[in-house]
């Protein structure tokens, strides 16, 4: 390990406390396994990181080693992809291996367990198999098969491995504990028939390892010191122990698994099977998709190799599961990009300005500095002519005091070049403007020295000549989802959440000097964000990806809509206090708040966040069902309902009753269940409205 001073993570821990207890450095040797069968994701970024970065670390070699155990779905699209990805992020692995290298010695070792009554041939169906498996409460029962003799396993598993019988006929199972409370360890499948022809080994085999007997007995074979994988595959530890057991040589190094937290990105997903789902539903266009999170749609969309080793850096490792909000990311890309993206002047949503004492027929070209933040980038030549175009948004007829930009009768600098003045506008049939006029201040130019030129104005315009501009297709990619956790919804299916926003194509027009722009040549559009060249593009039309704003403007949502539940919140006491008409008012304010907010895990913690014994807390959770359309009764746990109609039932305030039971009117499936309590309430309720009410039940 380097000398110099740094806290240790737990990981490092685990490695220096095997160094003092005798682990010669020269056997450290680490692995990163992908499984060939999709592209890696920014979870896989992490896992990278770590097991090269410790490589670095120690001077220890890390292995690259596909676990390609599923010809049924694995491709040598995906191996070529990951290999394409480690190398784009900056790594380089000691040696490329694969699971497939080490099919015959398992086979050999699966046939030693056979002869060593540690294996046996089971026929069950995968029915009869679960429910002779047993339950996590309840222990397992044996297979009818477990007592075969040593000879007719044999001769079925070399039948198996020679193609004799159909998928699902025969497996494998590792003769171990069925009353094990590991689920895991009760007789585990090592083999079972898959007739799919494998992108390495071709037809060669009928029968295929599974991950777990070829995952831990490869790095056994590659004498792979740790193995570190993330928290789902603690459990399978003691597995991956018990078959290194078997086969283990005392003399040689015995891998050690150890469990770190999978790191779960905000607004999007890493499942590898929701991702192909996002790809075959063709709510994204392929794997490299710039709204997916694989790290082939990150490099996409604009992301650097150093930002997502920065985000891996600061992220951290963990023991414990958390969700990383998808701004960290985003930090990451704008920090790097800051120092290295050259600035460049494009307008998005052009409005035409006619400098009108600007002569017809000039040009000039001017000096534009090509990044503040690195003094080696130099400057560029950008042109004007007498008309430009400015962003829409830079112009207002008639502004407010505190908008810095252009109007008329008013002052704003043109970026690198002149002062000008808004003098009058030309507008359309539907009133809509199609030219602004301005004047120029002939001594105003930027970094000439006049006194003009040093004037204070109100702010400064980004432009393009609009006989100079290049025409371009940008694409303002957003996040592809408007939930910050898609799929920990188990009422809802992820793909509701999916961003109808996330891709709008729209028209750019962009100064000459990105003329010769290359793909995955990166650039800062001032004052609009930082834009990417997509593969997309050819020598007649360039496409440019957003690669994020220079402002998070979902951090800006987020407040937004946490204020509108908190002021809710705080206009909700009043309610109480005042007379009917006020009481309408007040309504119709909240649940106008409440039917803007579109963050569905924000609705879900309030509700139950105001699941409790206060009135006002109660009539709010009730108003969250009544006048939100992005959380239904379907979408609630059941017992977060029941809580809710129970206190509600109890409350002080017949308004909590009142609007109750007009939510239970609508929830059909909760009104049957609580007759009995609706029954105890009419016999007891004093206020009319509430009585009238439940007698329309």
């Amino acid at each position: 390990m380097s000398t110099e001073e740094k806290s240790l993570n737990f990981i490092e821990q685990i490695i220096e406390e095997d160094l003092k207890n005798g682990l010669s450095n020269d056997k450290l040797r680490f692995r990163f396994p992908p499984e060939p069968n999709g592209y890696l994701h920014i979870g896989h970024a992490s896992s990278i990181a770590l097991n090269f970065g410790l490589g670095i670390d120690y001077q220890a070699p890390v292995n690259l080693r596909f676990d390609d155990t599923n010809p049924a779905k694995e491709e040598q699209e995906f191996v070529d992809a990951i290999k394409r990805d480690v190398e784009w992020l900056g790594y380089q692995w000691a040696e490329e291996r694969y699971a497939s290298d080490y099919f015959q010695q398992l086979y050999d070792w699966a046939v030693d367990f056979i002869k060593n009554d540690k294996a046996y041939v089971d026929s069950q169906t995968s029915e009869e198999m679960a429910t002779q498996k047993g339950t996590p409460t309840t222990p397992g029962t044996d297979s009818p098969y477990r007592n075969r003799s040593v000879e007719e396993n044999l001769d079925l598993f070399e039948r198996m491995k020679n193609g004799e019988f159909p998928e699902g006929t025969h497996i494998l199972r590792a003769k171990i504990d069925m009353k094990s409370t590991n689920m895991l360890m009760r007789d585990p499948i090592i083999y079972r028939i898959i007739h799919k022809h494998h992108h390495r080994t071709g037809d060669k085999w009928c029968i295929y390892p599974m991950y777990d007997w070829a995952h831990g007995e490869s790095d056994y074979l590659e004498q792979i010191s740790h193995s570190f994988c993330t928290l789902e595959f603690l459990p399978h530890r003691e597995l991956y122990d018990w078959f290194l057991d078997q086969i283990i040589d005392k003399n040689l190094v015995r891998p050690k698994q150890r469990e770190f937290a999978r790191r779960n990105l905000s607004h999007t997903v890493v499942s590898k099977r929701k991702l192909l789902k996002l790809v075959e539903d063709k709510h994204v266009n392929g794997w490299d998709d710039p709204r997916m999170s694989t790290i082939s749609g990150l490099r996409r969309r604009g992301y650097t190799a150093n930002s997502l080793r920065n985000f891996a850096n600061t992220i951290g490792i963990a023991k414990r599961e958390n969700l990383i909000n998808v701004s960290v990311l985003e930090f990451c890309i704008r920090e790097d990009l800051n120092k290295t993206a050259p600035r460049v002047m494009a307008v998005l949503d052009p409005v035409k300005v006619v400098i009108t004492n600007y002569p017809e027929g000039k040009e000039e070209w001017l000096e534009a500095e090509n990044n503040q933040e690195d003094e080696n980038a130099g400057f560029r030549q950008v042109p004007l002519s007498r008309e430009i175009y400015i962003e829409r948004e830079d112009f207002m007829e008639e502004a407010p005091a505190k908008f810095f930009r252009l109007s008329l009768g008013k002052e704003v600098r043109l970026k690198n070049a002149y002062i000008i003045k808004g003098e009058s506008v030309v507008k359309d049939a539907d009133g809509t403007i199609t030219e602004i006029h301005v004047t120029y201040d002939t001594d105003s130019l930027s970094g000439s020295g006049t006194e003009a030129s040093q004037r204070k104005v109100s702010g400064t315009l980004h432009w393009v000549s609009i006989q100079h501009a290049i025409e371009a297709e940008i694409r303002l990619y957003d996040r592809l989802f408007t939930d910050e956790a898609p799929d920990s919804h188990k009422e809802k299916d992820f793909l509701e959440f999916v961003n109808p926003d996330s891709l709008k194509v729209i028209t750019g027009y962009l100064e000459p000097s990105l003329a010769t722009a290359k793909n995955e040549d990166k650039f800062q559009f001032q004052r609009l964000g930082y834009f990417t060249v997509d593969k997309d593009s050819t020598t007649k039309k360039l496409v440019f990806n957003r690669t994020v704003g220079l402002k998070d403007a979902w951090e800006e949502k987020g407040k937004k809509e946490e204020n509108a539940i908190n002021n809710s919140l705080k206009e909700i006491n009043k309610y109480f206090k005042v007379e009917e008409e006020e009481r309408a008012v007040i309504e119709k304010s909240i649940g106008e708040n409440i039917a803007s907010i579109t963050d569905f895990s924000l609705l879900q913690n309030a509700l139950k966040k105001n699941i409790n014994n206060n009135k006002s807390s109660l009539l709010f959770a009730n108003w969250l069902l009544k006048y939100s359309d992005k959380i239904k009764f379907s979408d609630v746990d059941e017992d977060v309902l029941q809580k809710l109609y129970n206190m509600s039932f109890k409350s002080e305030s017949s308004f909590v009753r009142f609007e109750t039971i007009q939510n239970l009117k609508k929830d059909v499936l909760n009104l049957e269940n609580f007759k009995a309590q609706l029954s105890d309430l009419k016999a007891s309720e004093k206020n009319e409205e509430v009585q009238k009410l439940l007698s329309e039940i």
